[in-house]
């Protein structure tokens, strides 16, 4: 299998750049990804097309002398395609930027992130999270890191039983993590057993920036498992990161979760606005929003990372929706 190189313009974009702080941001090196570049300007603008639109994930990944440059490029190019931008999981700096160019910008939702150093799992706080990783580790589950080519089988029958358990819904793309592929490498990925058999795993991306670190990334288990498997396999994985000296565990990007008038821009959208509310309190069906807070919460984040969405030309149902045809959600 072919690894990324440390040249890759991609790995060079979200690794050394300070306009690049996106906890996200290795997302950027999923396979299936269109680039955007230019010449003379060091950095990439990384996004997908959908129909009419491009949907592009994060900011433009760039030198700060070049990013305003860069994007200037990118939508002269989607204009020439007659494509329209609609930009997904922008930093609090990216949407200023957009916001000043005419986009509509509201909080789509936020990451959350633990300080490894600080976090114990002792005190009352944490009783029910260290009662649900004692069952699973008395029900026989055992945690190690692997590497993913030397299980490729046991991760397949994960996925198919965890996916199965949703009714066949389809695998997800573009603002999650995957497995394989050449940035592989760059992964940690721990996976849990009973009696041999693969019960669930965690991947575990690495961050970028000023908190630098890991990223629980994609995390999958079958349905008929032990109470506690994720918890388990997560709080191992902690131990070794913290053995490891590693500063910060991010726990990714949640949609609808995290929402504050004190996080929106002054030209946000209200009916946007309201909408995002609505799909925390009723979507479910769209997004498990709530299940997936509940079990970062767990943890007790340090801190809470607001992240956008930009329209351009004013927000609608379309490009929204669009941002989950470029998932693969339908």
């Amino acid at each position: 299998m072919s690894v990324i190189s440390t040249e890759d313009p991609i790995l060079r974009a979200i690794s050394g750049h300070t306009r690049a702080e996106n906890p996200s941001s290795f997302l950027a090196l999923n396979s299936g990804n269109l680039t955007f570049t230019a010449p003379g300007l060091d950095g990439v603008i990384v996004y997908r097309r959908t129909g009419r639109f491009a949907v592009q994930f994060g900011g433009p990944f760039a030198d700060a002398g070049d990013y305003d440059a860069l994007l200037t490029r990118f939508l002269d190019h989607l204009r020439e395609q007659e494509l329209r931008l609609v930009g997904v999981q922008l930093q609090r700096q990216d949407a200023d930027a957009y916001a000043r160019r005419g986009f509509t910008v509201n909080q789509i939702g936020a990451s959350w992130a633990v300080r490894v150093p600080e976090l114990t799992l002792r005190g009352t706080r944490f009783m029910q999270l260290r009662n649900k990783i004692s069952r699973a580790l008395r029900n026989g589950l055992q945690v190690t890191e692997v590497d993913a080519d030397s299980c490729g089988d046991a991760l397949a029958a994960i996925d198919g039983a965890w996916l199965g358990s949703k009714g066949g819904a389809p695998q997800l793309e573009f603002l999650v993590g995957q497995i394989g592929g050449p940035a592989q490498a760059l992964r940690r990925l721990f996976v849990g057993t009973i009696d041999g058999a693969p019960v669930g795993y965690i991947s575990y991306s690495p961050v970028y920036g000023t908190r630098t670190g890991w990223m629980h990334d994609l995390s999958r288990r079958i349905p008929e498992g032990s109470p506690g498997l994720m918890e388990a396999i997560n709080a191992h994985a902690i131990e070794v990161f913290r053995g490891e000296g590693v500063e910060w565990l991010h726990f990714g990007f949640t949609p609808f979760t995290g929402l504050s008038e004190e996080n929106e821009l002054p030209s946000h959208s209200p009916s946007f606005q309201w909408l995002m509310h609505f799909l925390w309190a009723e979507g479910a069906a769209l997004y498990p929003a709530q299940t997936q807070l509940a079990y970062k919460q767990k943890w007790a984040p340090d801190l809470l990372i607001p992240e956008y969405v930009a329209f351009q030309g004013g927000p609608s149902l379309a490009g929204f929706a669009h941002i989950f045809r470029a998932c693969k959600a339908f």
